[in-house]
């Protein structure tokens, strides 16, 4: 009896958190289709905003072309859509948080929760240093070392990939303090290590700034010093995290 008692407990437990987790996927996706709609209905204006960057750089009176029939179409809303996924990632991050959260420690939710936090408003920091700084460099040392005689007009679908590229490298960049955390959280290195191997880490950083950005001295720079000054903060944070858990008593 207590068998059955305890594989029908169980059974019933597998179903609560199979209809939570439909609930809060539900909550997600609605949440992407609001947005998605309400940036469709302003996904030429958006993509106008989005192409400033390369237009300020180019000729008076330079414009984008659209190879494919279809693009002039199909890129706005294509736009619509990874901005719909980008303005819904604080919501998709916490239905997964408030799904997973309960099954954790008190001392994980109270280290994960500001890990969440701080990693999406880095990403988000990451996309705007690209489009306010990094990409505006980046276009303006193309359209200089641009051959004589070549005329710049991107196809809006290539720009817009292009874009997106950048765009989620810079703000993936930008989560080194939150990598460095996680580091030091799961005991493979310390602070300590972390510091003393600051040299290689420039190096590798201005590697990938060199990878990222068109190979030309001003943004390979703009992108590698936030990268430094976000890897000292993450020891620095990591050093805090590290002394509190220290401090703490022990359970």
């Amino acid at each position: 009896m207590r068998d059955a008692a305890g594989e029908h407990g169980a059974g019933s437990s597998w179903l609560s958190h199979l209809v939570e987790l439909r609930a809060r996927l539900l909550k997600a996706t609605v949440a992407v289709i609001v947005l998605f709609a309400v940036f469709a209905a302003l996904s030429d204006r958006l993509y106008s905003l989005l192409a400033a960057p390369m237009l300020d750089v180019l000729p008076a009176g330079s414009q984008l072309v659209a190879i494919d029939p279809l693009t002039p179409f199909s890129t706005p809303l294509r736009l619509a859509l990874y901005l719909a996924l980008l303005g819904a990632a604080p919501v998709l991050l916490y239905q997964a948080w408030a799904f997973i959260a309960p099954g954790l420690y008190r001392r994980e939710r109270r280290v994960a929760a500001p890990l969440l936090v701080s990693s999406m408003l880095l990403f988000y920091a990451g996309c705007a240093f690209a489009y306010f700084a990094l990409l505006p460099a980046m276009f303006k040392f193309l359209a200089m070392t641009r051959p004589e005689g070549v005329t710049i007009m991107p196809d809006i679908a290539r720009y817009l990939d292009f874009v997106a590229v950048i765009s989620l490298a810079s703000g993936l960049s930008f989560e080194v303090p939150v990598a460095t955390v996680i580091l030091v959280l799961m005991g493979w290195v310390t602070p300590k290590q972390l510091a003393n191997a600051r040299g290689y880490a420039i190096i590798v950083i201005f590697t990938i700034a060199m990878i990222i950005t068109p190979g030309d001295g001003v943004s390979m720079v703009m992108m590698a010093i936030p990268m430094c000054l976000l890897y000292e903060a993450g020891i620095l944070a990591a050093s805090l995290l590290r002394r509190g858990g220290n401090d703490a008593p022990a359970a």
